[in-house]
């Protein structure tokens, strides 16, 4: 695999200005992945510019060694690939074809504290998952890491799109890779549970929903079984205005704004919906496969909320003193962890594995990270910045060499199953 060098235009840096905040959140959830190490065990490949041999580049990786806990680095050898060489990035999140002027945003690597994370290696990722099969379960952040893989893998192969195999609906994707029988997909589902529109006046960005809290979401549980592994994830949704229900009684509702309803918190209905999801995964007789929680993704919206001007702007890493760390992260962050713990212990019991995917931590420092106003995507108010996502390339690239160091530790997986 061979890095590609960036050729794009150069923009102004902005300094940060944001006042030193507690120290101690950040290191709290930072050790975090102290939790995770109780729970799995897991590396290897490279990041890209020119002319640069990943091989080469490959380290021995200590498997005592928490590849969540670090900082970003600067690296400026390049990159796994551009715009240019993978056709397959999304408006959404194609932040330079839409004019985005700095690239220093790309030149920074994850450095753990105690060791090293080799750089991704489609080669070797595809011959892990050769005759098996791996789904993204959750929202358009998902779908994100997802993209992300495949722009890794483009350079080895592109894959064949058999979507419509399966349905028309195109929040629903698969792809298959003819040379290594792999088939990658993403199932939409941002609540993991059942949900439904509740505003008369029809769905938009923020109109209220109804979730089910105690239901799941049979668009992908029924489709789970056939898959060996898959990364599970929900964010963002769950700040909208919803009604809770449970045993088909409403229980209470969050930003409805409704008299004589029960007031709940945006954690009630995460811990609830993650409960669901992984006690579906538990019930399924069929069900063989590593499951991986993806942690919170956060947004960094400043200068306004997202509906209200916020925005984007910043060309570099946050550093630890820089850092703020909102409370609801540490809610959602905390309540995700409680529930995958519980999943793995009972998982155990059937021999089933239930991972980690700690990508927080490393997150919350990467302000830099997202299009801003610089993705388009076909339903979006462009006057609305999308610090939500990642641009691709970008620092979500990180997350699928997190996927490959853990996927490695895996050892032996039970047969992959074909999805032609």
């Amino acid at each position: 695999m061979k890095f590609h060098a960036i050729v794009l235009p150069s923009g102004k840096n902005t300094s940060p200005n944001i006042p030193k905040q507690v120290f101690q959140l950040v290191v709290t959830l930072l050790l975090l992945a102290i939790i995770p190490l109780l729970l799995n065990r897991t590396s290897h490949s490279p990041l890209p510019f020119s002319k640069i041999n990943i091989h080469n580049l490959s380290i021995e990786f200590d498997k005592t060694c928490d590849i969540f806990s670090g900082k970003w680095v600067p690296f400026s050898k390049g990159l796994y690939y551009t715009n240019a060489t993978c056709k397959l990035i999304i408006d959404q999140q194609n932040c330079m074809k839409f004019g985005r002027p700095d690239t220093a945003f790309l030149k920074w690597r994850w450095k753990p504290e105690e060791c090293e994370l080799p750089f991704f290696d489609g080669f070797q990722f595809l011959e892990l998952v050769r005759g098996k099969s791996l789904a993204f379960v959750g929202d358009s952040v998902g779908r994100n890491q997802m993209q992300s893989l495949l722009c890794l893998l483009a350079s080895v192969v592109y894959p064949e799109d058999i979507s419509y195999r399966y349905t028309s609906d195109t929040n629903f994707k698969r792809w298959f890779y003819a040379d290594y029988s792999f088939t990658l997909a993403t199932l939409w589902s941002p609540f993991l549970v059942k949900a439904s529109d509740a505003d008369p006046s029809g769905h938009s960005y923020n109109s209220i929903m109804k979730l089910y809290l105690d239901k799941v979401d049979e668009a992908w549980a029924l489709e789970i079984s056939k898959f060996d592994y898959v990364i599970i994830s929900a964010g963002q949704w769950f700040f909208r205005p919803l009604m809770l229900y449970e045993k088909g009684q409403l229980v209470g509702c969050h930003k409805c704004q409704q008299q004589n309803i029960t007031n709940l918190t945006h954690s009630y209905g995460y811990r609830k919906a993650f409960r669901t999801a992984f006690r579906t995964l538990l019930s399924l007789r069929d069900y063989k496969g590593v499951t991986f929680l993806r942690t919170f993704s956060p947004a960094h919206f400043e200068n306004g909320e997202w509906n209200k001007g916020g925005s984007c702007a910043r060309t570099r890493p946050f550093t630890m003193e820089e850092l703020k760390v909102d409370q609801y992260i540490m809610d959602m962050y905390f309540t995700q962890v409680e529930e995958q713990r519980a999943a793995a212990e009972e998982g155990r019991k059937r021999g089933l594995q239930f991972r980690l995917l700690n990508t927080t931590g490393a997150m919350l420092l990467r302000p830099d990270g997202h299009p801003n106003h610089y993705g388009h995507s076909r339903h979006r108010n462009l006057n609305m910045a999308d610090c939500v996502h990642w641009c691709l390339p970008g620092p979500i690239d990180t997350w699928n060499e997190f996927l490959l160091h853990m996927l490695k530790r895996e050892g032996q997986m039970a047969p992959g199953r074909k999805l032609q």
